[in-house]
């Protein structure tokens, strides 16, 4: 049989067109199946944070998710930072909201930038993405997946001093180094320091400096023709953030007769969950409420992808110097036939790499055009 041709026929389902319940299809529900599925398997999301000791990465933290996390650590001897190399600190807890079970994991970086040579510290948050990417692709290909564990980092929050004019040399190299693999979304810490015209024009030094040095932070998807004028404006409003100018904090002060987390100075008070004061808000409407599952999608869609496409190109390269090697030990020791046939499992090897290579680069290549399917269509084949 062969396709003759392929058309689109309106399905207008709803009680106006049917008042028997028998008559409906069923299909509806699926929305409420995935639902209730997913709540029922929770959700994981994890969060790296790279940046200067004495940022308030650990205050911010504890700030979005209202938890404890980190209690006060202390800040060691300028000698004992000149020689602590960068130690990988993994968190995780367990968040419920509204039946909502969230499994968060937060990957902290500190000593990051203190040693005298940062390139030790650089190298070893790389080598820990890719372990989580190599974990991951294992799992994946093993034959038991049923219970696979996402430990890839989603979003890395990148924080930025506020006491500099821009980029240090040492942010343009780590975000350089990491782009490729997972979503970076810049940070400039304690914000309280600067006035509003500062902050302005940091934005705007930061934003020119990545684009002049070409780093890809974390795109915004556009919103969908659908969406209504107030999610549009909101979006509008994360987009306008970046970089996002941030202050944590978990005290509790009085103004005005209210309670409200904020810091206390002589000359005011910061509100740090009122967005005239900095972008805390928005950060954690962005993080949590918003684009938490496009992070994720991306981080699989892209970066993963991307790591995959990698680490195949590589698998066929170690193949090829294999059956190189291979047949060159045969001319010399004589064994023709045995390595014949392990010539062969190698050839083979190599093209079922290569045309799983060769599909997931179409897979990629055609990612953005790939157009979604209209909603209340069916599609009907007449064959021939």
């Amino acid at each position: 049989m062969t396709l003759k041709e392929v058309e689109y026929v309106n399905l207008n389902l709803t009680e106006q067109n049917f008042m028997d319940d028998d008559e409906y299809v069923g299909f509806a529900t699926l929305p409420d199946q995935v639902h209730r599925k997913a709540v029922k398997r929770g959700f994981d999301f994890t969060l790296m944070v790279v940046g200067e000791s004495g940022l308030g990465k650990s205050t911010l933290i504890n700030s979005l998710f209202l938890t404890e996390l980190y209690g006060e650590r202390e800040v060691g001897s300028v000698t004992d930072r000149l020689e602590k190399t960068v130690e990988i600190e993994k968190k995780q807890l367990e968040i419920e909201e509204k039946g909502v079970r969230l499994r968060l994991t937060i990957v902290d970086t500190p000593g990051y930038n203190d040693a005298i040579n940062g390139d030790t510290g650089v190298k070893s948050i790389v080598e820990y993405v890719d372990k989580q990417f190599e974990q991951y692709y294992t799992d994946e290909t093993s034959i038991n997946r049923r219970h696979i564990v996402d430990n890839r980092v989603h979003c890395c929050l990148y924080f930025i001093s506020p006491y500099g004019h821009g980029l240090k040399p040492i942010d343009i190299f780590m975000m350089k180094q990491l782009h490729h693999k997972l979503n970076i979304v810049p940070i400039i810490a304690k914000s309280d320091i600067l006035t509003k015209p500062e902050v302005n024009r940091l934005k705007q030094k930061i934003l020119d400096e990545i684009d002049h040095h070409s780093i890809q932070i974390y795109e915004f998807p556009d919103c969908d023709s659908d969406e209504d004028e107030d999610f549009k404006q909101q979006d509008d409003l994360l987009k306008a953030a970046v970089p996002f100018a941030v202050v944590g904090c978990n005290t509790v002060v009085e103004a005005g007769g209210k309670k409200i987390r904020g810091r206390a100075y002589p000359w005011g008070i910061v509100e740090i969950d009122n967005p005239s004061h900095c972008d805390f808000v928005r950060l954690r409407q962005m993080l949590i409420s918003t684009h938490m599952q496009d992070l994720k999608d991306v981080t699989s869609d892209i970066h993963y992808e991307n790591y995959r496409a990698e680490h195949i190109q590589n698998q066929i390269g170690t193949t090829q110097r294999e059956r190189t090697k291979l047949k060159r030990d045969s001319m010399i020791d004589g064994t023709g036939e045995a390595t014949e046939k392990l010539l062969q499992q190698k050839e083979a090897e190599i093209q079922r790499m290569q045309a799983m290579l060769a599909k997931m680069q179409q897979q990629l290549g055609h990612k953005d055009s790939v157009t979604k399917p209209m909603n209340g269509l069916a599609k009907t084949e007449s064959v021939v």
